[in-house]
């Protein structure tokens, strides 16, 4: 596959909205990328987590998020939907999964009814090492302060608002996903 070619189909203008979304999918990869190298006991599918870690986020362009350059009309909580849409829509389903479970720590139906979520509902939690990988290097930047890569307290932190379970699911990828250095 050629994510680039799908990143430029969506994505056609060089302004900064293309930049955010660039810049924070190329520093995903790289970190997920390193801990799929590192931890090769896992076996994960090298070339599957570059192309998905890149296209996480394909559906910010359809959300309401000014503050970094969305002008769409949907929730920004609907970006990892609306782009698992795009995927499925372009023939790439397993990207697809990618996209609509990176949300938080992923999301389940629970906490999609608890907090009246606007998504479909259903389990939207990452299930292959791959998915979870993703997720979780995502965890480490944001598209506000794309030059900062978060500590894990501070991920940790970014997470604690959305509950317990989310902070659970980060913290067992934390165990699984360690590298030297890491703050566990």
């Amino acid at each position: 596959m050629d994510y680039q070619s799908i990143i430029d189909k969506y994505y056609k203008e060089d302004n900064a909205l293309r930049h955010i979304l660039l810049t924070h999918s190329e520093s995903v990869t790289h970190k997920a990328l390193q801990i799929a190298f590192f931890h090769k006991e896992l076996n994960l599918d090298i070339e599957f987590v570059r192309e998905a870690a890149m296209l996480h986020d394909l559906g910010i362009f359809l959300t309401d998020a000014p503050g970094i350059e969305c002008h769409g009309t949907e929730p920004y909580i609907r970006h990892g939907i609306l782009g698992a849409e795009i995927m499925r829509k372009e023939g790439f389903p397993r990207h697809a999964r990618v996209c609509e479970r990176h949300t938080g720590a992923g999301l389940s139906l629970q906490e999609i009814e608890k907090s009246n979520l606007p998504l479909p509902h259903h389990d939207f939690l990452p299930e292959t090492l791959e998915e979870q990988l993703v997720c979780y290097a995502d965890k480490f930047f944001s598209k506000t302060h794309l030059d900062v890569e978060k500590t894990i307290p501070q991920a940790r932190k970014s997470l604690a608002k959305f509950g317990e379970d989310g902070l659970e699911r980060f913290d067992r990828w934390t165990k699984l996903f360690a590298m030297p250095g890491d703050e566990i």
